[in-house]
């Protein structure tokens, strides 16, 4: 049968198809037979079993070339990170000095920098005050422009 990816939860990976019978169809990730996995409006091939999509296929055309091409070659999709900036600011605030907020934001390169500053009275001094910034400038930055900077696929 063929039918149309409605959505798919993106923590679990299950979701419905729409099937050219006009019903729905769940289905789960184990569920899908070739390497490109499931994505909204992708036209596919499947069995039904009563409620269920089994042995599920794109249909041959319907998937861009960038996303057959990354299957094909064992690249997985992309994923976006969800870093939190009310996270990042607590973080800041209470673990600051030893760069951990800079460690969950994907910036480990200043993380490993505020850490060994720690060490020193003067270099505590400064993540102090770094990590205290920091934890203002997250508070106050708007969240497009947090998602923009640290939440990026991978």
């Amino acid at each position: 049968m063929r039918g149309q990816v409605l959505g798919v939860d993106r923590t679990t990976g299950d979701g419905q198809i729409a099937g050219d019978d006009g019903r729905r169809y769940r289905f789960r990730p184990e569920d899908w037979s070739d390497k490109i996995g499931p994505s909204v409006g992708a036209a596919v091939d499947f069995d039904a079993n009563e409620t269920r999509a089994l042995s599920i296929y794109h249909v041959p055309g319907s998937v861009p070339a960038h996303v057959a091409q990354a299957a094909h070659t064992g690249d997985r999709p992309r994923r976006r990170t969800q870093r939190n900036k009310i996270a990042a600011a607590l973080l800041a605030f209470f673990l600051g000095i030893f760069g951990v907020h800079r460690f969950y934001l994907g910036r480990t390169g200043s993380g490993v920098i505020m850490l060994i500053l720690t060490c020193t009275l003067v270099g505590l001094l400064i993540t102090g005050l770094w990590a205290f910034i920091d934890f203002i400038r997250y508070l106050i930055m708007d969240e497009g422009e947090f998602d923009a900077r640290y939440n990026r696929d991978y």
